[in-house]
């Protein structure tokens, strides 16, 4: 079924069926019969009750079958064990879309996850979209329908909110009311038996009535399917999100709430960055930024103007935008000039603009409309204090008056309380965003402009290496068949070689004789590292030896390394040594891995090498396929770039070439799921080029 259709018989039925309406003001099914009556809903609604009769001045009919026509919506709230019974009797009746909000199913255990598929195969047979269970409800302003069992019924507005959390949702309609946030669809998505996550949001990307989606998320069921659903959304509205479970306490706390895996947190995240998605860290930050996106217009550029009445704000606006990524905004002579005209001169012209603690209200006035008509500034923010002359509410209306006429952004910081109340309120109603601090407001203008340059990026560069698909499928398949699970170093390289990697020469060898010839026929100098099919880094027995120039070396590493390895893992089956060609010695190292995620396929991350990275989580990840800018945008963002990139008079490194082995590992990792991991570790990369030093590789059946 399309999410468009999902979207219309859930949020815009005709005729709504109530499966436990019940006369007791105290049960649930009073509750959503209730709701639905003084939401002012202006369809037909048929409360369902064995008995009968009336309730709340509506005929009640004692089962489905006895519908007078067939239901858009059959809102069930029933005892757990009697909800399987009521849906069968909803699809003989022809429903369209079913909301089951009671609870008890796979959040508490086998019985109850079976019973929740039985459902989940029901709707899917009878062609049925499945809302829950354990959900809230839900909400469409725009025709006030209340299906919920939700106390408050939200203002109208252009925001649509999606949640995972039932009881969050309650809290936030309470909290949304408070602040006169308004929505235009509020869900509530429990169990996500039947209607997930990714339908919703591609619904709502659809949704004329919305221009902002937000939602809190603790787990993904389709990660694929949620990422490409995503891609489409952003390009048309901003869609701005908290994921929990970011933590090992806070995945388990979603498995024990949903009955759901919360899966790979680094996966999630990356898959909220390639598609665009606004991730925040809090309810309050989440309600600004949606505040923010359906009330002023995007950024288009980083320039922010900050006009203030106080110098320190001003600083406080200023150290925000170094932390945000935007810039002060550079005056122009023109600006400059009107500016000395209107202000003192002990004023400061210059970004943030101080128009000194005595300013009235036509002081702002006069500045903010030279700094609006300044084609150098993409956005303004107005910063007020409630000092002596300030005249709060006379400047709320002259930011409005200038708002009225500018295409730019204009966000506002009055900070205080009581005083600056007034003021404050007059700004929100009128849809300017006004924060009690500058820091917040920075933020959001932040959060825009990234959304700007998203839906203005550049169209991806697909990039497709040369690779021998067949020799590596060749391969994998015969250590499938040998229930081989580690590769063997060789056949891990001979896949390596047919994806081009830049591997060294390798010889496997089992005396230390063999190694000198290996060597010699290599020429020196050479490498020696210990092989073992039981070792997950040779630096368990530190048995790597490096920069050997002589048969002489060659033989004492061999002796040094093979007893070493022997002594401290007296458990461990010895292959013998591989031989390997030298790679340059004044290198950056680096590390290459993919694992395959249950959810959203494979994850590539990349850092440097050594356990510093993995320490501080210095890590950067991307989901597969890549294309040319996520290996762009992986290198750069870990911290530890700039010693890739050459400080203190160091050479930078080919970044050409590790944008390369990025690609190569994301062509192999897409073209072979039944490669679970693999791992370049370390690559040695200089300003000439690349050079994996070591390989691991683990396969599995898909």
């Amino acid at each position: 079924m399309q999410p468009e259709a999902q979207l219309r018989e859930l949020f815009n039925p005709e005729t709504i069926a109530v499966i436990g309406a019940s006369r007791s003001p105290h049960k649930l099914g009073h509750l959503i019969l209730s709701n639905l009556i003084s939401a002012g809903y202006k369809g037909t609604i048929f409360p369902v009750n064995p008995a009968g009769g009336e309730i709340l001045g509506l005929t009640a009919y004692p089962s489905a079958a006895d519908l007078p026509r067939p239901p858009d919506l059959g809102i069930i709230v029933l005892p757990r064990e009697q909800v399987l019974q009521a849906m069968r009797e909803l699809a003989d009746a022809q429903v369209d879309a079913i909301c089951v909000i009671t609870a008890g199913f796979r959040e508490t255990g086998r019985d109850g996850f079976e019973l929740e598929m039985k459902m989940a195969d029901l709707a899917r047979r009878r062609n049925i979209t499945l809302l829950g269970p354990n959900t809230l409800g839900l909400f469409n302003t725009s025709i006030s329908l209340n299906a919920s069992i939700a106390q408050t019924m939200p203002a109208k507005g252009s925001i649509s909110f999606f949640s995972q959390s039932g009881a969050l949702c309650s809290a936030i309609l309470d909290w949304a009311e408070g602040e006169s946030i308004g929505f235009s669809k509020f869900i509530s998505l429990g169990n996500k038996a039947g209607v997930s996550e990714a339908d919703v949001l591609e619904a709502l990307g659809d949704d004329p009535d919305t221009k902002v989606i937000i939602g809190y998320l603790e787990s993904v069921d389709d990660g694929r399917k949620f990422l490409t659903r995503a891609l489409t959304v952003t390009e048309k509205k901003p869609v701005i999100m908290i994921k929990a479970g970011t933590t090992p306490a806070g995945a388990r706390a979603t498995s024990s709430h949903t009955g759901s895996l919360a899966g790979s947190v680094e996966a999630g995240l990356a898959a909220f960055k390639q598609a665009g998605i606004i991730r925040v860290d809090s309810l309050e930050t989440l309600f600004d930024l949606a505040r923010a996106f359906s009330e002023q217009p995007l950024p288009q550029g980083p320039n922010l103007a900050v006009v203030t009445n106080s110098g320190g704000p001003g600083i406080l606006a200023a150290d925000a935008c170094e932390g945000a990524g935007l810039n002060l905004a550079r005056p122009s002579l023109a600006t400059l000039e009107r500016l000395t005209k209107v202000l003192p001169p002990f004023a400061s012209i210059y970004n943030p603009i101080d128009i000194i603690g005595d300013a009235k209200a036509e002081r702002y006035r006069a500045t903010l409309e030279a700094v609006a008509e300044d084609d150098s500034t993409h956005a303004i923010l107005v910063l007020l204090t409630p000092t002596a002359s300030a005249e709060i509410t006379e400047t709320a209306q002259t930011i409005i008056d200038i708002s009225k006429t500018c295409d730019k952004p204009i966000f506002a910081s009055f900070m205080g309380d009581q005083r600056v109340g007034p003021g404050r309120d007059m700004l929100l109603a009128a849809g300017i965003p006004c924060y009690a601090y500058p820091e917040p407001a920075v933020t959001a203008i932040s959060a825009m402009l990234a959304h700007y340059r998203w839906k203005n990026r550049p169209y991806p560069v697909e990039v497709c290496f040369r690779r021998d698909k067949g020799r590596a499928e060749r391969t994998i398949q015969a250590a499938l068949q040998a229930g081989v699970t580690e590769l063997p170093f060789n056949d891990a390289m001979d896949i390596a070689a047919a994806y081009e990697l830049p591997v060294p020469e390798t010889r496997l060898v089992r005396t230390s004789d063999q190694a000198v010839r290996a060597a010699k026929k290599m020429g020196y100098p050479v490498a020696l590292k210990i092989e073992s099919p039981h070792l997950a880094s040779r630096g368990e027995v530190d048995g790597v030896a490096l920069d050997l120039h002589t048969p002489q070396d060659v033989r004492e590493a061999w002796l040094d390394i093979t007893t070493r390895a022997q002594r401290r893992r007296p458990d461990i089956y010895i292959a013998g040594c591989l031989v390997q060609t030298m790679g340059p010695i004044k290198t950056r190292e680096v590390v290459v891995r993919f694992t395959q995620d249950p959810q959203y396929g494979p994850l590539i991350s990349f850092c440097l090498a050594g356990p510093s990275a993995e320490v501080l989580n210095d890590i950067g990840y991307r989901l597969a396929p890549l294309a040319l800018h996520d290996v762009q945008d992986i290198i750069r963002e870990i911290k530890s770039f700039p010693l890739l990139r050459g400080v203190r008079g160091s050479e930078p490194v080919n970044l050409a070439a590790i944008e390369d082995i990025l690609l190569s590992m994301s062509q192999m990792a897409t073209d072979f799921p039944e490669i679970r991991e693999a791992e370049l570790n370390p690559i040695l990369v200089d300003s000439e080029g690349a050079f994996v030093a070591d390989l691991r590789v683990t396969v599995g059946p898909i």
